[in-house]
């Protein structure tokens, strides 16, 4: 009698043939290109060093597309973009010492966003691995260490029959929920090392589903079905579980009034008559959210952006779907579900049944009204216009991203992201220099469709080396420089906190002139122009800069 198992253990001839003479001069470097290719990878990012040179060979000789940045930490964030636009794990090639760590702000900012990124790094020879001194160039004493505590899995492979395994293994971690950067290290002796091991195919990473648990969703959707003033805040987990529709679907259901965190940016529609847009940065929506008999939270930690800078205390219900177990009532007690956005709230739909509540869309519209109010007596009229230009300037389909400057913060309350994941910042770690790099990413994810990246002075000068980048790859990049003479935000801050700003001024250059010396086309721009200047470079095929001179400020804050 055959069995099963018996036809799936036995190889045919030509699997035979292939095993006892796979191709000459392979190495451990061959094992890492060829496992990422069966998993399915594409593109890959990342920078050449001496201990990596084994896997950089193999990259040439392959068919990946390497993407080199000029430094690791923007090859980081253009990997991190890739992966939040494609949903797709991105290998990130990395060497030791030195240019591993000069990735790790990118990683924390994946960490942070949850996009799956696959850094795979060189190490010293296997003899100098375990904390042996023994002099190698760009030893540490516990390179993995640096990264354990900022990415999701650290992952080492010994020797070559290892790596495919281990590669496999942090595939499958970085595209579980919640998504993530892992860390993979493999010394310089195994990249470099010959190999006999056959030739990888048939690799398979199938990350986990995580569903909710029937009796926690439940007792959700009784008490949703039986609230009288429900809300929901939509985060980041609704958009990476591509769960937008979903979310409409049941807000609608209930007649619940939904607002998006930073993060979440486009998650619901923001013309919808149930929508609350983005103004979680304001006491009045801090109120409506604290009155709500029950609150559902989907996708988001309630952490300090979220939260009005913890000032906020529900005094209801409280429900929270979140795939990352360590962000599960961490802020606030509630109804915990560890679970995929998407999952929970189709479970949810399928128990919940319609609510009538014909003053939900009033109350939403007064909320609104207020904050509109508010803003009316602060003179922001002008940072208020500038956001509308951009958005008319913007096809709709087009993704945007937005370092840590004065305009980006306005954007996360203010801007209309029009369609889910396509507004994306570094509010995750908020480090400076993400959106220029990112936009790359992004560029290379969908290649003609035009991407813009919006940063102040200061943070700019992070990255603008990576204009030689653009230009080599031509890629169709705007880049938004809002020029206020130095870190504005802080200088801001500074004033109000301490009377005098220390460190905020900063000699830049003429950064027209400058990307013109790159060969990318640059103008200035006005508060008055912006919206026609910006449509037309992002017209124009190509990389181009625009430079907004100008001063500008927040809007008052509510949590003081």
């Amino acid at each position: 009698m055959t069995h099963d198992h018996d036809l799936v253990l036995r190889p045919t001839e030509a699997q035979t043939a292939a095993a006892l003479a796979p191709p000459p001069g392979r190495t451990g470097g061959d094992l890492v290109v060829e496992t990422l290719h069966s998993l399915g990878a594409h593109t890959v990012f990342g920078l050449p060093g001496q201990h990596a040179l084994a896997l950089f060979d193999a990259v040439g000789r392959s068919g990946l597309r390497l993407v080199g940045l000029r430094t690791e930490n923007n090859a980081g964030f253009a990997a991190d973009a890739y992966g939040r636009i494609t949903g797709e794990a991105v290998p990130l090639l990395l060497s030791t010492g030195p240019g591993a760590l000069m990735a790790l702000p990118a990683l924390a900012e994946a960490a942070a966003a949850s996009a799956p990124v696959l850094a795979i790094s060189s190490q010293v020879p296997t003899p100098g691995l375990g904390g042996g001194r023994r002099g190698h160039l760009h030893e540490l004493r516990d390179q993995a260490a640096s990264f354990r505590e900022v990415v999701k899995s650290v992952h080492t492979a010994r020797t070559p029959s290892q790596i495919p395994s281990v590669i496999a293994e942090a595939w499958e971690s970085a595209l579980t929920a919640p998504f993530g950067p892992v860390w993979v290290e493999i010394p310089e002796d195994v990249l470099a090392a010959p190999t006999v091991i056959p030739q990888v195919t048939g690799m398979d990473a199938t990350p986990h589903e995580l569903a909710p648990r029937p009796e926690l969703t439940a007792v959700a959707a009784h008490w949703l079905a039986n609230a009288s003033r429900p809300v929901i805040i939509a985060g980041g987990g609704v958009v990476r579980a591509d769960a937008a529709g979903k979310l409409k679907q049941l807000a609608e259901r209930l007649n619940a009034p939904v607002v998006t965190t930073f993060g979440g940016k486009g998650a619901f529609p923001w013309t919808h008559p149930l929508s609350l847009q983005s103004w979680l940065e304001d006491r009045h929506m801090t109120d409506f959210l604290e009155d709500a008999d029950v609150l559902l939270v989907v996708g988001s930690g309630l952490g300090e952006l979220s939260s009005n800078y913890h000032t906020f205390f529900p005094t209801g219900r409280v429900v929270q779907i979140e795939a990352d177990l360590g962000k599960l009532e961490s802020n606030h007690p509630a109804l915990g579900i560890h679970a995929d956005a998407r999952l929970a709230l189709q479970a949810l739909l399928e128990t919940v049944p319609e609510r009538e509540d014909p003053t939900a869309p009033e109350r939403v519209r007064l909320l609104l009204a207020d904050i509109a109010a508010r803003l009316a007596g602060q003179d922001v009229t002008l940072e208020q216009g500038l956001l509308g230009s951009i958005r008319a300037a913007l096809p709709a389909r087009s993704p945007s991203f937005w370092d840590m400057t004065i305009l980006s913060y306005w954007a996360w309350s203010a801007f209309d992201a029009e369609h889910p994941n396509t507004m994306h910042s570094a509010q995750g770690a908020g480090g400076l220099g993400y959106a220029f790099p990112a936009a790359l990413g992004a560029a290379l994810a969908e290649p003609g469709t035009p991407v813009l990246a919006v940063s102040g002075d200061g943070g700019a000068m992070y990255s603008i080396a990576e204009l030689a980048t653009a230009r080599q790859h031509d890629l169709d990049v705007t880049w938004l420089i809002v020029d206020d003479g130095g870190y504005g935000i802080l200088r801001a801050y500074m004033t109000d906190a301490y009377g005098t700003p220390t460190g905020t001024e900063l000699t830049r250059p003429d950064f027209v002139a400058l990307a013109g010396s790159f060969g990318v086309p640059a103008a200035t721009t006005t508060p008055a122009t912006l919206r026609e200047d910006l449509a037309k470079a992002l017209a124009t095929p190509g990389p181009s800069v625009l430079v907004l001179p100008t001063t500008l400020k927040m809007f008052a804050p509510t949590h003081l």
